[in-house]
């Protein structure tokens, strides 16, 4: 894994405090497939400032809603405290498939939103409310845009091209 050779990472989890007396290190989960730590041996440290290195996961455990890291060479209080802040990311190449129709957020995020040909904004992030998703959207004025990403509004979705094409119903967009 080469920590320095691509932007594409994805983020699985934050550093948020330390664990016990060991250099175990709690961190938030910012994935939807907690399993996926079952196959990973290291992971991408990726430093608030943006330095990247690699370290090996030596152990894990969940703990209610969030993860428990045992890294190699991490083995007091100390050493555990350097951690907290930093995001632990994958490379793209490793995120687990989705099915066809199905997007991860970052992949949506940036993207160029169309009714027709007429760009309404780009997709700053994408809300989540227990029900339908909706894609905030942001227009050249800084206008604030709710679109929920239900199959009879938004018609394609793009993410290589970066658009996403929307019918939305009449006046929506006014809302």
């Amino acid at each position: 894994m080469d920590p320095a050779g691509s932007d594409d990472l994805v983020v699985i989890a934050r550093a948020v405090r330390t664990h016990g007396l060991k250099g175990e290190i709690v961190a938030e989960l910012l994935t939807d497939f907690p399993e996926r730590f079952e196959e990973l041996e290291e992971l991408i440290l990726v430093s608030p400032s943006g330095d990247r290195s690699v370290v090996q996961l030596e152990d894990y455990w969940f703990q209610k809603d969030r993860v428990v890291l045992k890294l190699a060479h991490c083995d007091d209080v100390d050493r555990a405290k350097q951690f907290v802040g930093h995001d632990f990311a994958v490379q793209q190449a490793d995120r687990v498939p989705l099915e066809e129709d199905e997007f991860y957020d970052w992949e949506l995020e940036g993207c160029t939103v169309k009714v027709g040909d007429k760009s309404i904004g780009q997709v700053r992030s994408v809300l989540r409310t227990g029900g339908t998703e909706i894609l905030v959207i942001a227009d050249e004025a800084g206008n604030e845009h709710l679109v929920p990403l239900a199959a009879s509004i938004v018609v394609e979705i793009d993410p290589a091209a970066k658009t996403i094409v929307v019918d939305p119903p009449e006046g929506l967009l006014e809302l």
